[in-house]
């Protein structure tokens, strides 16, 4: 006799249910490995650096006292994923070149880990989320400012890297986009203001990227990169850069001169400058990698400490 409806659908309903494979440790290890690459091909640890800047002139073009979180974190969103995908093209493009550094020999498309296609397509797709974040909660003129400098370092600075000194010039411009393009973010158009943080940042790309070159000059002559003054560790080149390190100082000092910022953030932005200026004198008596080295480091301070007092320290 066929079993009853109910006491079929009793013993389906109190039957164990399957089994769901769980995930085995090479599939973890892959996953792991999967997200470990992207976060190398987007260099988020540069990229959480580039991202404060513009988190700073977000929260010096707000009012005091009344600063939008959800804005800011929309912008360090939006910032983060434009970032993310010039990184991502700049290691496209230099996949070849990649491989001949031992600095960048690991990154995932040096190393075969991810295909060029992968890479691209998840370029593209933050790229794409990270400009639509921009348009959508900040307007055209922001999302405008990321292109531009999305542009301008994978299509101009990155190629130009193994043509000429020149690139740390062009690169220096979307260096410098940061801060002007959180200032916009947060008031809605141009101004005094986020043209004095624009070129603040711009100044200081020239001894960072320099004694970041001193440092690595070996490294980036294999794979043919020319970003030394000279295109070498000598005298010429040491002396540029100790004279851009003491252009820093009165670009430094301009958001004072014009009523932007209080005489704290003036202190601090000139003893942040003389911690810089000590080593690039001390590199250009010397030419000592060391000293370049501590400029380096120096410089990796100078910025977040400056534009925080900027912050902290307005009329």
């Amino acid at each position: 006799m066929p079993e009853k409806p109910a006491k079929a659908y009793l013993r389906a309903a109190s039957a164990s249910p399957p089994a769901v494979p769980r995930p085995t440790a090479t599939t973890l290890a892959a996953r792991t490995g999967l997200l470990r690459d992207v976060a190398v091909l987007f260099k988020l640890r540069l990229a959480s650096l580039v991202v404060l800047s513009a988190g700073l002139g977000y929260a010096m073009g707000s009012p005091a006292g009344a600063l939008d979180v959800g804005g800011l974190l929309l912008l360090l969103l939006g910032g983060t994923l434009v970032t993310g995908a010039s990184n991502a093209y700049n290691q496209i493009w230099e996949v070849n070149t990649d491989a001949l550094m031992h600095r960048t020999a690991d990154r995932p498309l040096a190393r075969g880990s991810m295909s060029v296609g992968t890479a691209l397509a998840l370029a593209s797709g933050a790229a794409l989320a990270g400009l639509w974040t921009l348009w959508a909660a900040f307007g055209a003129l922001t999302a405008i400012l990321g292109l531009l400098s999305l542009f301008m370092y994978a299509a101009l600075y990155t190629p130009m890297k193994r043509v000429s000194p020149w690139a740390v010039f062009v690169g220096a411009f979307p260096g410098a986009f940061p801060p002007m393009l959180g200032h916009v973010a947060a008031t809605g158009h141009f101004g005094l203001a986020p043209g004095l943080l624009f070129a603040g940042q711009f100044m200081w790309q020239f001894p960072h990227f320099w004694a970041i070159a001193w440092v690595l000059h070996d490294d980036y002559a294999r794979a043919g990169f020319r970003l030394l003054p000279s295109g070498a560790r000598d005298r010429s080149s040491a002396f540029l850069v100790l004279l851009y390190t003491l252009f820093v100082i009165p670009v430094g000092l301009l958001p004072w001169v014009f009523d932007l910022v209080g005489p704290v953030a003036m202190v601090v932005s000139v003893l942040a400058a003389v911690v810089m200026l000590v080593p690039a004198w001390q590199l250009f008596r010397s030419c000592d990698t060391r000293h370049a080295r501590r400029l380096m480091f120096a410089s990796f301070i100078y910025l977040p400490v400056v534009q925080l007092a900027y912050v902290l320290d307005r009329p």
